[in-house]
């Protein structure tokens, strides 16, 4: 099976021998890909309309693995039981409806060993709630794919993914440190891995956005109504977060 470069990102992120739950599992190549490359000995694919799920289930068929992924008609995590999988896998759709699945699949979510999320949008939103839920977000990634930038989050639950780093000499991930409110924003809106590791699409992204913003600027400058005045004051906040971001890369 070959995935997009996005897909492809989202699956490598699953730990080898987990049993996978594929959220809005569309045409289930993710699926797909996790069995035939043996990472996950088994998938659950769920979708909420049955159009998606009727082609995965032919797609399943087609490679002869009716046996080893299971399709749900499922609005979210609906149909799912806690602890029938060990990684739950969520891509493709904006961050406020991925929110809403895991809220409404608590229970699952909290016996889940892992989280591999791909929001479309609002990935601050995602970032703040899985802490606010207790998970760590341990890895993150990026890629270009058809000229759009797309970001993954994996998430443990806090004490598993402490436990996790120590075990790969990352302990300083999971000290407990100073965080000021600022820097907390920031971690949320471009993610504190992506920073620190220095991601190089993350500063491609941000070099892309700090020239937006200043272009934006400047425009604004020309034309005083209040409307712009208020709209100059949130851009030259979000010219500060992008420079402070972009610090990191200079360091």
């Amino acid at each position: 099976m070959n995935l997009s470069k996005r897909l492809r990102m989202v699956a490598d992120s699953v730990t080898k021998g987990n049993v996978v739950a594929d959220v809005g599992c569309d045409h289930a190549y993710i699926s797909i890909y996790l069995v035939e490359g043996k990472i996950a000995p088994k998938t659950i694919a769920l979708d909420v309309n049955e159009g998606p799920l009727l082609r995965a289930q032919e797609n399943i068929i087609s490679y002869g693995m009716e046996n080893l992924i299971t399709t749900r008609l499922s609005d979210g995590l609906h149909m799912l039981k806690p602890n029938e999988v060990d990684s739950i896998v969520i891509a493709g759709m904006g961050g406020a409806l991925m929110i809403r699945i895991l809220e409404e699949g608590s229970e699952c979510v909290a016996a889940a060993k892992e989280l591999i999320l791909q929001p479309q949008s609002e990935i601050w939103r995602v970032r703040e709630y899985l802490h606010n839920l207790n998970f760590e977000i341990t890895k993150e990634d990026m890629c270009i794919d058809e000229g759009k930038y797309y970001t993954v989050l994996y998430a443990q639950p806090q004490s598993r993914g402490c436990t996790s780093l120590l075990q790969e000499n990352r302990d300083s991930f999971c000290e407990e440190r100073e965080v000021t409110k600022d820097a907390e924003e920031l971690y949320n809106r471009y993610g504190r891995y992506l920073l620190e590791n220095k991601h190089p699409v993350l500063q491609q992204f941000l070099e892309k956005e700090r020239a937006k913003a200043y272009q934006i600027r400047e425009n604004l400058e020309s034309i005083s109504t209040l409307k712009n005045r208020e709209r100059y004051a949130e851009l030259l906040k979000e010219i500060e977060m992008l420079e402070d971001a972009l610090q990191y890369y200079r360091s």
